[in-house]
């Protein structure tokens, strides 16, 4: 696998485009942009603009923004545009937005004529250092999260972090969580690095956010290099993911994904301090990080059996036993193939604010 075409190139704009474009080669032919409805406004023709300089042809495909349009239904609108302009194998896909249009439209690239090149030109925090980088596309399917899909690595990343000047509260919120967890799994001076500098980060100072994504980025490049269709390690990136899914299911997707993965990151943090493996001391410290930056401690209105049961149906069961991703310490975690159903419900039950005894 070439490690250049997993690392982001890392900028402040969207003016290097075409030098970037023209220096790994991908120029000529047709590319679709593919957008949501809320991101097109903003960058789509600021980029039709930039990619016109390498492309012989640029197409616009806008679908309607939110996690509810990853299906399907909305590949196959894509897929439907590509075909209606006969888009052979030498073009390509350009994925501008968040995590939902990167998967989709990746998705859509690796099964368009068995596989065609996308372009991620993520835009949320969420997506610019994790998402994006690693080729896990898909789709939700049955109320189940990314159950449909492919492993499609993108020809290349172009990340303008500019683009988080404009991005939600709620979106910047949900992409830390991602963000704290790539420290917590890999990294015990990253973490601190996101302790020491949280005022800065949360003002939105321009040098510590370019660090904490290169830093995001250059964790998950190691990890997926090691372990490209997630065989092993890899599956350490799923840290907070297991129960946090369970509960964006359960939550009929009212949390966004990095908001629930920082829940999900309390309760592999609880189930870690249980274990004996991680001390009270770390568990306040992940917990205290969490809340500095938004992301929920506790969830209203969830049944603790829905949970549990909707984590045991998640796509990470193998042979009937779930893979659980918890911590030996602060920038250590490693799979578990024994977490029982009791160790399951200590991490939901921190959750709940009537339950919670480590309040």
């Amino acid at each position: 696998m070439d490690r250049h075409s997993l690392s982001p190139h890392i900028c402040n704009d969207f003016g290097r485009m075409a030098e970037v474009f023209e220096k790994e080669g991908i120029t000529g032919g047709r590319v679709m942009i593919a957008a949501d409805s809320n991101t097109a406004p903003l960058y789509a023709e600021q980029v039709k603009m930039e990619l016109s300089r390498v492309f012989r042809e640029v197409h616009l495909f806008v679908f309607r923004a939110g996690e509810e349009y990853k299906t399907l239904e909305s590949a196959a609108s894509l897929l439907h545009e590509l075909l209606k302009l006969q888009f052979d194998r030498k073009d390509c896909i350009a994925a501008l937005g968040g995590g939902v249009t990167g998967d989709m439209a990746g998705f859509a690239a690796a099964v368009y004529r068995r596989g065609i090149r996308v372009i991620q030109i993520p835009t949320t925090l969420l997506a610019q250092i994790d998402s994006s980088i690693g080729g896990k596309t898909g789709v939700d399917f049955e109320g189940y999260k990314n159950m449909i899909g492919a492993f499609h690595m993108p020809s290349l990343i172009y990340t303008n972090t500019d683009t988080l000047l404009t991005l939600p509260a709620e979106q910047f919120t949900a992409g830390m969580g991602e963000v704290i967890k790539s420290a917590l799994l890999a990294d015990s001076d990253f973490f601190a690095f996101l302790e020491e500098n949280r005022e800065k980060i949360a003002a939105s100072d321009r040098e510590c956010i370019l660090e904490m994504i290169r830093r995001c980025a250059a964790i998950k490049v190691k990890i997926v290099l090691e372990d490209p269709t997630e065989q092993g390690v890899r599956a350490l990136l799923n840290l907070g993911h297991t129960i946090g899914h369970a509960v964006e299911k359960a939550t009929n997707f009212t949390l966004l994904h990095g908001e629930a993965v920082g829940a999900g990151l309390k309760s592999a943090a609880a189930m870690s301090l249980k274990r004996g493996l991680i001390s009270k001391t770390d568990y306040d410290r992940i917990c205290s990080l969490l809340a500095y930056f938004g992301l929920p401690l506790y969830v209203e209105g969830i049944d603790p059996e829905e949970i549990l049961h909707f984590t045991k149906s998640d796509k990470k069961m193998a042979d009937g036993q779930i893979r659980f991703i918890l911590l030996k310490g602060i920038g250590e975690a490693f799979y578990a193939d024994d977490v029982s159903d009791e160790e399951l419900m200590t991490g939901i039950n921190v959750l709940l604010p009537d339950k919670d005894k480590d309040r």
